[in-house]
């Protein structure tokens, strides 16, 4: 039972509606840690992603979270290529990493024709195994902070991959968010941390040594419940050294799952 416990998420308050939904009907405190801001390529990246497919003709695209689904639909409302953006995605056979990527395309008139059992790279990689898809073309518009892996196992399993780049990551600057997590986790008050991305690990730890040293950091966290939402995000956490669990299913109710049964 979690109920009467304090629950973190590296995620902003927009970001993570459905965490406090989640916390608050188990009687918990929900704390949103905005741990990224999205650093955008700019208009440029419509051009070039239109451009990725006119000259590479992909069979399939694959989206791999509803903010690049986002970004580059709404940069390709404010320069006139929406509908130009639809047809170019619409023309291959489209594939989204998880439910909420699936209804961000739906949203702008994209059929998605696959979503992974897993959602995640390795769960992509094995919708393509299924599909028997070695020598066709792939395009990725995704993250320039994304680790190689998807293209790398893309590629082992004999497809052609094009990833383009819309956004960077930076650490949050919007810190006036962390007053009251900062207070309560100095005084061990925080049950449980669920961290969304290694990037949000990263940054957690940028933000928090602003003011605290490594060692005290860490010594926190020992007593602290970390959830790591994917191996991704736990393979970065265990490069700091902390010890933390791997949610099941990759997604934020995933997520929440876990840490109940942490306090079970």
């Amino acid at each position: 039972m979690i109920q009467g416990k304090v629950i973190a998420i590296t995620r902003s308050k927009e970001d993570s509606e459905e965490f406090t939904r989640l916390i608050s009907n188990a009687k918990a405190k929900a704390i949103s840690l905005p741990t990224i801001e999205l650093i955008s390529k700019g208009e440029g990246m419509v051009d070039e992603f239109l451009d990725a497919v006119k000259t590479g003709d992909p069979d399939y695209s694959v989206f791999m979270s509803s903010k690049a689904v986002k970004l580059l639909f709404d940069t390709a409302k404010k320069i006139s290529k929406y509908e130009k953006l639809q047809l170019a995605v619409a023309n291959t056979t489209v594939i989204a990493v998880g439910p909420k990527t699936k209804t961000a395309l739906e949203s702008e008139g994209i059929r998605v024709a696959h979503v992974p059992e897993r959602f995640s790279s390795v769960g992509v990689g094995e919708v393509f195994s299924f599909l028997n898809a070695e020598g066709k073309k792939v395009i990725v518009p995704r993250s320039g902070a994304s680790t190689p892996f998807l293209k790398q196992l893309l590629e082992k399993i004999g497809l052609e991959v094009k990833e383009v780049y819309l956004y960077d990551v930076k650490s949050s600057s919007a810190l006036s968010h962390w007053v009251e997590f900062k207070e309560l986790f100095s005084q061990n008050k925080v049950d449980g941390i669920i961290f969304t991305s290694a990037s949000s690990v990263r940054a957690f730890f940028d933000i928090m040594l602003s003011d605290s040293d490594e060692q005290t950091l860490k010594n926190n966290l020992k007593k602290t419940t970390v959830i790591a939402i994917g191996p991704f995000t736990a393979d970065e956490l265990q490069k700091f050294g902390v010890k933390q669990v791997t949610a099941d299913v990759h997604t934020v109710p995933g997520a929440v799952e876990s840490i109940k049964s942490c306090f079970c």
